[in-house]
């Protein structure tokens, strides 16, 4: 049983929050972003050497530096894992790279969420996957489907992956992607637009590094962390 204390302490910390269109109570202390992505949401940087993987240092990478920029004021989740999909398995390098397979329990270890950011669809622009930026717009629009009918994510927002080029070390991985994402912002942009989500197209502010055409030097991180601050302070009115 809980005494007259603890009663006023759990009301004082209870918060009224949109989760699936309903007020949901929970207790709260700042606003929490979950940033679900690929290898650039991880910090991986620029491949120099096939089979060596390293990553941007902690503070650095954009989720860290629009932590940073909202003044420590949100909680912001990095969730990016190298090689990840929107909704493919990968016959070439498996590791549960299928985003919509584990976003279920990425969203319930994480939840209530006020914002999840979703930047995915680079890895889909892979040869062995022989898909179109209309199908992975439509494979983005699946995902954010699946975390709507969760029901623990207030609200969401869509990233078209910065373009990519077939140079460097992993153009082979990437060869015909340039043509294959013709057209990929403008879908993904429709998609935000009819699920009235928010939407940046990143590739309107940073490029990829011509080392492998595919991630990002620590300069684009520190630029594009700087732009998402911004938008997701708007979005969360902050």
């Amino acid at each position: 049983m809980l005494c007259t204390a603890d009663l006023k302490q759990r009301d004082s910390a209870s918060v009224p929050r949109k989760i699936g269109g309903r007020e949901e109570e929970g207790t709260r202390d700042m606003p929490v972003v979950l940033c679900f992505g690929d290898s650039n949401t991880h910090g991986t940087m620029p491949i120099r050497q096939l089979g060596r993987s390293e990553r941007h240092p902690h503070g650095s990478r954009w989720p860290d530096v629009m932590a940073e920029a909202l003044d420590g004021g949100t909680q912001v989740i990095a969730e990016g894992l190298p090689g990840r999909t929107t909704v493919h398995d990968d016959p070439v390098d498996g590791g549960c790279r299928n985003g919509i397979a584990v976003l279920p329990a990425l969203l319930h270890s994480h939840k209530p969420l006020d914002l999840m950011v979703v930047l995915l669809g680079t890895n889909d622009l892979k040869s062995r996957f022989s898909v179109n930026a209309y199908e992975i717009a439509r494979s983005v629009e699946r995902i954010c489907l699946l975390a709507r009918a969760e029901g623990v994510v207030a609200d969401l927002m869509i990233v078209a992956p910065v373009p990519v080029t077939e140079s460097g070390l992993l153009d082979n991985t990437f060869a015909g992607a340039e043509a294959r994402q013709a057209g990929l912002a403008d879908h993904l942009r429709e998609t935000a637009d009819r699920m009235a989500t928010g939407f940046v197209d990143a590739g309107q502010h940073i490029a990829v590094s011509p080392v492998d055409g595919v991630h990002w030097e620590a300069d684009a991180h520190r630029k594009f962390g700087a732009v998402m601050a911004k938008a997701v302070a708007a979005r969360l009115a902050l």
